[in-house]
């Protein structure tokens, strides 16, 4: 993912690992009913694996069913789903990106009984079908195609427009720009269980205004392009649920209560039955949550569960949950009230119930198995640096942890829909990821866990993890690699990688921590002290006090543990303070400029790449949620922005931006440019034209931008022993 969270920037060797997985199990895993084994699209035919034996090799969908007629070569397998009965697939192909993901594409359905290929949305521009899924019965396809929804009947290919009036502003069955950036909001809409209707959002952002990039390389004249971007203080979209019948006629909108512009609306699902819906709705502040069960036949809606939060409630689907149990009468769902995330059951009269009991964070779902009375999720109550497999019983009590302890690291699982298998993969800081399959509860090697040769050949950075306590009282935790052939008695410069912001960690035992993608050599080779400290305000499993102490406080909080934090690591008498650089992308770079700004004392040099420089450029979703509205909060943004610090600039500055970014807009460089002209301060700037946030596109980018950020910190913070 390309976004804010992406900011803490995915090292080379953990991409690596990703793909080694998704080559290993797919992209997404398509596990078999019985929950022994899962598909995979491999060398133009879909197969399925055995999980327990990967010899087990079934064909599914051959080559030859995959080649249309008059074509030699079979479609391009992207993505793939089943019908119900496992009868027909439905493939995903020729995709295209949209903003962060190839979620637009051409849909083919391979049927195996009849043996036939056929294209989905004739008629329709290519490349611009979304979400395709089968109807419960599989008789029909419904997708979304230029803002507005259809349903296809795959026996005579007849096509139902559901909705006529979608625009580029008025939006249904998938989300604007904001919504898809900050709270993972892609597909949007969802067949009813009984496939007679299909419940959608619909979004009006015909009020945003749109953010005009300058494009000023591709043609011989300079041309804008417009990104819908509403930034701090901008309304959101107006944003509704509607129900419409699945052969077509008038929606039912969910009466909803409150101004459908500044509430939203981030999850909606079918309430395990064919006549309601159940509705998250977030306050614009975003630290109201309500629970709305709603009847799709009248729109009639009941609330049944709110939540208030002194800070901001986290609504993306990773951090709620939403499993129904107990035949449809209760569901899952994760909250922080009681100072904790944890694992709660709620009825549909509200009726809560704690499942986990502890001073620990659940830090993510995995599994509701509820014939064997099991909830399996993550934690690490002992050390927020890690990941591990713990389960719980259904009705509640004490935890157990699964992951065996001789695997101390980050532990991530997928698991069969029987409980009976996981795909899991562990690494930690010295050991490259291995990818096996077990079985649960039992944690017991099936298969897999075999390093490659490739794997075998990295070196791998010692990286030591410890905890400083700082003047505040408080302990962050931290990981350090030392220089090679390192002497105690002798003097070494210092680098530090921050993020600082809740949309990532940067302190985690896990393979690729302690690499530098944006060094060319080795920094430990070269004689520098590589090191990252974990702020307040980190999404770390350390408690909700910890996690939002940094409401109001962005720039400030965690700017000021990042600097007492540097202060405690300084004490170590082979640190030269006089060589102390700091470094960061997108949140990081924020928090580059504002270390380097506001304790020139510690911090001498900085590399700020893709930084929010001004908190009133960024998108509301995201900024509001932490920092407050306009106007009453207005002042938090704009004392803490970088950009109210620039005045006070000692040290070497290293600034770096695309100007295609749409997501952090070269806007903020230019902003932070003038103000650093106005007061006279000297810097360097390293503008990337058309990059966008990872600044990866063009030939040569990555590797020019490794050079300028070696060549920068090797000349402002020289390496080496003293």
């Amino acid at each position: 993912m390309c976004t804010r969270p992406l900011a803490a920037v995915i090292l080379l060797f953990q991409v690596l690992f990703v793909a080694q997985t998704q080559a290993q199990f797919g992209p997404g895993t398509q596990w078999t009913k019985d929950g022994y084994g899962y598909m995979d699209a491999d060398s133009g035919e879909i197969v399925q694996l055995d999980a327990r034996d990967n010899s087990k090799r079934t064909v599914l969908v051959s080559k030859a069913l995959l080649t249309p007629q008059g074509q030699q070569a079979p479609i391009d397998v992207r993505r793939f789903a089943f019908s119900d009965d496992g009868s027909k697939v439905l493939i995903h192909t020729n995709t295209k990106k949209v903003w962060r993901y190839d979620t637009r594409g051409d849909y083919w359905v391979a049927d195996l009984k009849a043996n036939t290929l056929k294209q989905l949305g004739k008629g329709r521009p290519e490349s611009s079908l979304m979400f395709a899924k089968f109807s419960p019965d599989g008789s029909r396809v419904a997708y979304v195609s230029e803002h507005n929804i259809y349903v296809e009947d795959l026996a005579s290919s007849a096509i139902k427009p559901l909705t006529s009036d979608g625009t580029v502003s008025l939006i249904n069955g998938t989300f604007d720009w904001v919504y898809e950036e900050e709270l993972d909001c892609r597909d949007g809409f969802r067949w009813s269980p009984n496939g007679q209707s299909i419940a959608y959002w619909q979004l009006d952002a015909a009020k945003t205004k749109n953010y005009l990039m300058l494009n000023t390389t591709d043609q011989l004249y300079p041309f804008t392009v417009p990104v819908e971007y509403p930034v701090v203080g901008e309304d959101p979209s107006r944003c509704r649920v509607g129900v419409v019948p699945a052969q077509g006629g008038a929606t039912t909108w969910m009466n909803v209560p409150g101004d459908a512009v500044q509430n939203y609306i981030p999850r909606m699902e079918w309430a395990a039955n064919s006549t309601e819906l159940i509705i998250q709705q977030l306050n614009r502040r975003q630290n109201e949550s309500k629970l709305l069960l709603c009847t799709a036949s009248t729109g009639a809606v009941k609330p049944i569960y709110t939540e208030i939060d002194k800070a901001w409630i986290d609504a993306k689907a990773e951090a709620i949950g939403w499993d129904w149990i107990d035949g449809g009468k209760s569901f899952i769902w994760l909250s922080e009230k009681d100072g904790w995330r944890h694992i709660y059951t709620v009825g549909r009269n509200g009726q809560q119930k704690l499942l986990t009991k502890g001073n620990y964070d659940v830090i993510s779902m995995q599994l509701v198995d509820e014939k064997n009375g099991l909830i399996y999720f993550t934690a690490s109550p002992e050390n927020a640096t890690q990941t591990y497999l713990y389960k719980v019983a259904l009705k509640g009590g004490k935890a157990e942890r699964v992951t065996p302890q001789d695997l101390a690291g980050s532990n991530s699982y997928d698991i069969s829909p029987n409980g009976k298998l996981a795909l899991h993969n562990f690494s930690n800081s010295a050991t490259y990821p291995v990818s096996d399959v077990v079985s649960l509860p039992a944690h017991k090697r099936l298969s897999g866990g075999e390093v490659s040769a490739r794997a075998k050949s990295v070196k791998v950075p010692k990286v030591e993890f410890f905890q400083v306590k700082t003047v505040d009282g408080v302990t962050l935790d931290g990981w350090m690699v030392k220089p090679s052939n390192f002497d105690p008695s002798k003097k070494y410069p210092i680098v530090f990688y921050v993020y600082g912001e809740p949309a990532s960690q940067t302190v985690t035992d896990r393979f690729g921590t302690g690499f530098n993608r944006l060094y060319t050599g080795s920094m430990a080779d070269d004689g520098y002290i590589y090191a990252s400290l974990e702020n307040r305000g980190a999404p770390a499993p350390r408690g909700r006090e910890f996690r939002k102490a940094i409401y109001h406080n962005i720039g400030k909080l965690n700017i000021r543990d990042q600097a007492m934090g540097a202060k405690e690591v300084m004490k170590n008498a082979f640190v030269d303070t006089s060589r102390v650089a700091v470094w960061g992308w997108s949140g990081g770079g924020s928090s580059t400029l504002s270390l380097l700004m506001q304790y020139p004392q510690i911090y001498k040099t900085g590399i700020s790449i893709a930084a929010v420089d001004n908190q009133l450029n960024y998108d509301n979703i995201y900024q509001e949620r932490y920092m407050g509205l306009l106007p009453e909060d207005k002042h938090y943004f704009v004392e803490n922005s970088p950009l109210n610090y620039a005045k006070n600039l000692r040290g070497n500055l290293l600034l770096v931006h695309g100007t295609g970014d749409d997501n952090v807009h070269y806007n903020n460089a230019e902003q932070m440019i003038n103000e650093l002209v106005k007061h006279n301060k000297t810097f360097q700037l390293m503008a990337y034209p058309n990059r966008s946030h990872s600044i990866s596109e063009g030939e040569g980018t990555s590797r020019h931008l490794a050079a300028t950020y070696t060549k920068f910190l090797k000349e402002n913070c020289p390496p080496g022993a003293r």
